[in-house]
């Protein structure tokens, strides 16, 4: 998760971060302007992004969204981790987000992280020193420029590479472990483009390795009870749902200490859609069994002035600021929604430039009522009645089993990241199938280039690619997974 505030930001008790993790190099690379920006991009296989170029969605949308590629492995759905009993991790990126949650990994039983990352050295050195306190042997440190995350993944002694930096080495950096021999889980979004997220599809296939968006939203406590009530049929015949990232980012992203350089704001100057769709995204598509029953087809989005930044650059940044360079393009406000093949209705939000409170939405809706969170409020027939909103809590017997075994863990986003790496962790050593793959991380970030393009349309629908090839329609388990016996 890429949350980009400090912790008592947040009303909702998470403690939002970021994945801002850069060298010195690509420090003074990321505090240039758009344009500049965009031309040292290139190298890393992300297109024209600068500004008043084509940007990172129309580089694609000569491709037909609808064309589904040939399959150059077997699927990957459903496809268990050899059985393990330790897990030997590497980190890459180790700024605020990375920097973090090398502490669950640390704090997960059979889980011994071999390996950091991060060619700025002050942070490479915390996070080994985390590891030695942990009592487990010093890890190997790379430091040696941006590229040497290369090198960590071509040691033999890596089952899983983590990866937490900035956006625009997602890409590059999944597919490196894969085809060193490594599973990854990366920080969402994992990749900004449709022909990068085909090829991630189709390099998971090939290398017969898992390829994940660390989506921690899905575990969040709230989000895994009505999965389970979903599933339970608590709500009937599902109908409609939401889910958003609404966060307002606006005094981090002019911060010059928080990032490693305005990466996460220059996105700003390049597309115009939903830059975020994965946290809202992800819990919605589990109610819905997209992906094991269901699929999403196509997406509509439109988008509101971008005036928000502006605005704010106006009243707090001084005369010769580098950001009085950029222009900015992104929608302050993008509304989408996404349809599925069984007729359902997903809304998605997105806005980090205006003024308001933190909310992800997440709500549900069926034949039988309905739920919505931020806050946590509930409808149901035949329990409720007189249209009044009704006690989330009365449905506690509903938690998800990890909730009722780990009722107080540690970490951020109010426990949502450790519930996140403890399962990948133990699916790994228990030779288990992931609760999502690169299947779900394909669609949940397909929305990035596809409210681009629909919002450039005025509103036209893209359609979704079905990057399962058919799989979606066969019915499988996921996020609601029973307890594994250890």
């Amino acid at each position: 998760m890429n949350d980009d505030a400090p912790q008592d930001q947040n009303p909702q008790g998470q403690d939002p971060q970021t994945t801002d993790d850069g060298s010195l190099s690509r420090r003074s690379v990321l505090r240039t302007t758009a344009g500049a920006m965009g031309a040292a991009s290139a190298g890393l296989g992300l297109g024209t992004l600068g500004a008043g170029s084509a940007s990172a969605a129309e580089h694609t949308a000569a491709a037909d969204p609808q064309a589904v590629p040939a399959r150059k492995g077997a699927t990957m759905a459903g496809v268990r981790f050899d059985r393990r009993s330790t897990v030997r991790v590497g980190i890459v990126g180790l700024g605020n987000r990375g920097g973090s949650m090398i502490d669950l990994f640390l704090a997960v039983d059979g889980v011994r992280v071999v390996a950091v990352c991060d060619p700025v050295k002050d942070k490479a050195e915390r996070a080994a020193a985390k590891v030695t306190a942990a009592g487990q042997p010093a890890p190997a440190v790379y430091t040696k420029g941006e590229d040497d995350y290369e090198n960590l993944c071509a040691r033999g002694d890596i089952d899983f590479v983590y990866v937490a930096t900035p956006w625009d080495f997602h890409f590059e950096m999944a597919k490196t472990a894969m085809l060193h021999g490594k599973h990854v889980g990366v920080e969402c979004p994992i990749a900004l483009r449709l022909d990068q997220l085909w090829e991630l599809v189709d390099l998971s296939e090939r290398t017969r390795r898992h390829c994940m968006q660390l989506e921690n939203c899905c575990y969040g406590r709230n989000e895994m009870r009505v999965l389970r009530m979903a599933h339970a049929g608590l709500f009937g015949d599902l109908l409609h749902g939401a889910g958003a990232y609404n966060h307002d980012l606006r005094g981090l992203m002019f911060d010059p200490d928080y990032y490693e350089g305005p990466w996460r704001r220059l996105w700003h100057t390049r597309l115009r859609g939903d830059l975020y769709p994965n946290h809202g995204f992800g819990p919605v598509a589990n109610y819905m069994d997209v992906n094991r029953g269901d699929r999403a087809v196509s997406i509509t989005s439109v988008g509101s002035p971008s005036l928000g930044l502006a605005a704010y650059r106006k009243e707090h940044m001084p005369a010769g600021d580098p950001s009085w360079k950029e222009t900015y393009i992104e929608s302050d406000r993008t509304i989408s929604l996404v349809q599925t093949a069984k007729g359902r209705v997903i809304r998605l939000e997105h806005d980090v430039s205006t003024p308001h409170p933190y909310s992800r939405i997440n709500s549900l809706g069926g034949t039988k009522g309905v739920f919505e969170d931020y806050p946590e409020r509930i409808y149901l027939e035949p329990d409720h009645s007189n249209d009044e909103w009704a006690d989330f809590g009365a449905y506690a017997e509903w938690d998800h089993w990890l909730w009722k075994k780990y009722a107080d863990p540690p970490g951020g986003h109010g426990g949502m990241d450790y519930m996140l790496v403890f399962r990948l962790m133990q699916c790994m050593r228990l030779g288990l199938a992931p609760d999502f793959d690169v299947y779900d991380a394909a669609t949940w970030t397909a929305p990035v280039p596809l409210s681009h393009l629909s919002i450039k349309a005025k509103g036209a629908p893209q359609p979704i690619p079905d990057f399962t090839r058919g799989e979606w329609k066969k019915a499988r388990s996921g996020v609601d997974s029973p307890e594994p016996a250890e």
